[in-house]
Order: C-alpha cells, then structure tokens, then sequence
C-alpha cells in the first residue's frame, strides 16, 4: 500500500489513464503489424527503443544507482512473470477481435483477490467471492462452450491465452505488493524491458530462422515462431512508436501505484475496454457479439466491485485503527 503521506490520488489516476491509453495503442500496433513480423522481433526492437527512454528517465529520477537491488532473485521472477503475461496477450491479438482479447484480460482483478487468500493470506468476504464467481461466469460466456468452432471468432485455445495473461500479471501484482514500493518507477521499467530483450534474443537463438512455423497456418504459432525480417521502410515508423510508447507505459504504470493507492487506481484500468473496442471497431471494423458484449459487462462489473469492496474495506479497518489509538 502507499504511504498515505505520500499519496496523490489525482497524479496516480493521471499517470494510469494516460497508461492505459499508451496500453491500448501498443495492442492497437502489434496486432496491425502480427501479419508480417515475429512477436519475438517486435518485442526486441520495441523494448530496445523503450529502455533508451527508460534510462533518461533513471537518469532525471537519480541516476543508474537507482538500478542497484537488494532483491535481484523476485525482480527477475517479476519480470519473467510480467513477459509471459504480454506474450500471450500479444499471441491471442494475432487470431482474437482485440475488445475479445482485452476484456478477458481483465479477469485479472478476480485472480488477484482469490490468490491474495493463500499468498497474502487475506480475508475475503461472501461479497466479493460472489463477485469473482459472477467475473469467472463472464470468462465462460465468452468461450460461448456450447457454440460449435465454426461460429466462434477465435479457436478456444487462443481464448485461453489473455485468460493466462490474467493470472500471471495477477502473480506479478502481488509480488510487487510484496515487495512494497521501494523501487523507482523509472528502475522498475529498465528491469522489465531487460528482460524483454533477454527473452526476445533467446527466441530469435532458438527460433529467428522460422523452421518451426514452416507448415502451419495457425495464426498466433505463425506471430510467435516466424522468422525475423527486415522492416519495411513504411514500418520503422509504427516500429518506433512501439518502442517509444513501450517506455511511457512501463513508466505510467509503475508510478501510478507508486503515487497513490492501489485501491484508488485500480479501478481506472478499465478506460482499456472502451478503448479496445473503438480501435478494434475502428481498424478492423469488429464489434463483439451480443454475448461477448455480456460476458464482458460482467467481467467488468466484478472486477469494479471487488476494487470498491476492498477500498471499503481499507477504509473500515483505518477508522478502526484511528478509534483504538484514542
């Protein structure tokens, strides 16, 4: 939680809004360019271009001592974490309706408040347990299991994807809580877009030729397995946007929660949803069907409630504590 001495609730809105805007034209990019290039090579080339951009910001926040860690081993953990929840978003964006894709990303807040019971050893009320089991009956409808594969948008499979993006940003989410914001933003940022880097270059080791996308035309095993490729001039721009707005959402978010509470924040996430479906509708000319439109308005629904729940909750146990000291 934040220090209340420290606690800016307008900055942090700001900060998280203008994330999620930078958020949802990064998705917006990368499932624009999934046709042509590797995920793998746009992850590089776009975390190369956002750590510059970090590090001037490490710079004006303090300097590259900032960089230095007491606790390397859960940042590296958070960090893998924070990758795998990307890529498999980013997998899904290549064969889903981006709204599709974003909405069941948003089942995150629910994974976060059933795993706080056993990691966090939190209380969790009928209230919000009953919010969770309305949140995870949107996922169902979403995957529509009683349609047959030829009427759904996406193979079930890629639905599952941003459902396993979901739990591991909820992973990375609490184990930042555990780690307490002791960190700059602007560190925090540098560490993830390393990593990405790493990771993007242990693929293209392993798979940069393309030997195992030959034969098949599954559309997100083609984005992630394909072989890498010179881009075309028309496409640095878009690649460099990427890589600028990379940096920009890395920092928004990370300060966010570092200027005001969670509980205060969180809840703004959900600007992405509306967001999703104007680019997708846009762009695409998609618009989710009237039982995607359903599953998300209660995916949505629960994971606004358990953040006011928890905010209620907070507030209750601060009056508690401010009468027992009288």
């Amino acid at each position: 939680m934040t220090d209340l001495s420290q606690n800016r609730p307008a900055a942090g809105i700001a900060f998280i809004v203008a994330g999620m805007v930078a958020i949802s034209i990064n998705d917006m990019l990368i499932k624009q360019l999934s046709g042509d290039y590797p995920l793998h090579q746009m992850v590089f080339l776009r975390s190369s271009i956002g750590i510059g951009l970090s590090l001037m910001l490490v710079q004006i926040e303090g300097g590259v001592s900032l960089l230095k860690t007491r606790h390397p081993v859960l940042h590296t953990i958070r960090c893998l974490l924070v990758v795998i929840s990307n890529m498999t978003f980013f997998v899904a964006l290549a064969a889903a309706p981006l709204a599709d894709v974003t909405a069941l990303f948003f089942a995150a807040p629910l994974f976060i408040t059933v795993l706080s019971i056993p990691i966090l050893g939190e209380k969790v009320g009928p209230m919000r347990i009953g919010a969770v089991v309305l949140g995870f009956a949107g996922v169902i409808i979403m995957q529509r299991p009683w349609e047959g594969s030829e009427t759904m948008t996406a193979d079930r499979v890629v639905l599952m994807l941003p459902v396993l993006s979901a739990l591991t940003y909820a992973l990375n989410q609490l184990m930042t809580r555990k780690l307490g914001a002791t960190t700059k933003a602007s560190a925090l940022a540098v560490y993830i877009q390393g990593m990405f880097i790493l990771v993007s270059i242990g693929f293209y080791v392993v798979a940069g030729d393309g030997r195992f996308a030959a034969g098949t035309d599954n559309p997100s095993l083609n984005f992630l397995l394909r072989a890498w490729t010179w881009p075309a001039d028309g496409d640095w721009f878009y690649f460099i946007w990427l890589g600028l707005n990379s940096g920009v959402v890395g920092y928004c978010l990370a300060q966010a929660y570092r200027v005001a509470d969670a509980a205060t924040v969180a809840p703004f996430e959900y600007v992405g949803l509306p967001l999703a479906v104007f680019w997708g509708w846009l762009i695409w000319g998609e618009l989710p069907a009237p039982l995607v439109w359903l599953g998300m308005a209660m995916i949505m629904g629960a994971g606004l409630f358990v953040f006011l729940r928890e905010q209620q909750k907070a507030r209750k146990i601060a009056r508690a504590e401010i009468k027992g000291r009288y």
